[in-house]
């Protein structure tokens, strides 16, 4: 039996090929902000108790996840394997690689992950060709949910957007500057916290100020993240996965369209894709 994962920063999407309609959901895994003794807790707490008896009969596991890089997918692997006794095969790639082969399978493409962080890259079919470094929530992620809510805070305390905007934000979201600075400086996992502030465009994306401050998002991740690339002129449609790239696709498109790109496929989450592609890879 065969385990395929696919994570992100806030949550991670779990399924059996062999079940590929029954998907398991636990809060996110990423090494770069969980060490090995708080993802063991994760798969224990969350995942096991709902795979039940299946767990034991698991015999290979296929994670792709956010910050596994070759540096910190060791401890994503160790931690599987110290849970999965069973299992005798156990790969852990990026999630770059998770979406490129959920929406490309053998085929090559420009694939982009806009979530709760942001990444892109070249996929000839086969490997992967990396342009611009994502560099993370702070210093990078352009188009990503963090950015997103990192700016949409900045503006709102910076009196960037206007007062009614401004009324609305605190209204609807009942936090503070004191509670923000708190969570953001002081508690775990302040990327999950930021990009939990997108639903605020989501509910009033037809302000003309909130759609402009999109396409400036967006505008951002192909101005620091495509133009640049290498390969940015191989294809001339990109492909996307991901939440924020699934819920602000009119957005993302038009700001695309600016660029001289069009928007391929996206899809919300690329495990459907990768499923199949592990059960032909199997056959």
């Amino acid at each position: 039996m065969t385990l395929v994962a696919d994570s992100g920063s806030t949550k991670t999407a779990w399924c059996l090929t062999e079940a590929p309609t029954h998907i398991i959901h636990t809060q996110g895994i990423n090494p770069f902000q969980q060490n090995e003794e708080e993802i063991r807790a994760v798969l224990e707490n969350e995942l096991l108790p709902t795979l039940g008896s299946a767990a034991t009969s698991i015999t290979a596991i296929h994670f792709y996840g956010a910050g596994c890089t070759p540096e910190k997918a060791p401890i994503v692997k160790a931690a599987l394997k110290a849970i999965f006794t069973s299992s005798t095969h156990i790969d852990v790639e990026s999630d770059m690689l998770g979406a490129a082969r959920g929406l490309c399978g053998h085929q090559a493409g420009i694939v982009c992950i806009l979530g709760t962080g942001s990444n892109s890259c070249y996929y000839d079919g086969r490997e992967l060709h990396s342009g611009i470094p994502a560099l993370g929530y702070i210093l990078g992620d352009e188009g990503s949910g963090a950015y997103i809510g990192k700016r949409l805070v900045g503006d709102i305390f910076k009196q960037q957007l206007p007062e009614d905007l401004r009324a609305l934000f605190f209204e609807e979201t009942h936090e503070t500057q004191a509670t923000i600075i708190q969570k953001v400086y002081r508690t775990p996992l302040p990327n999950r916290f930021l990009a939990s502030f997108s639903p605020f465009c989501a509910r009033h994306r037809e302000h003309p100020a909130i759609h402009a401050f999109l396409l400036d998002c967006f505008g951002q991740f192909f101005r620091r993240n495509i133009l640049p690339a290498p390969w940015h002129d191989a294809l001339s449609t990109i492909n996307f996965v991901g939440s924020i790239a699934h819920h602000y696709r009119d957005e993302l498109t038009e700001a695309a369209h600016l660029h001289g790109y069009t928007v391929g496929t996206i899809l919300q989450a690329p495990l459907e894709g990768l499923v199949a592609y592990h059960r032909a890879s199997a056959r």
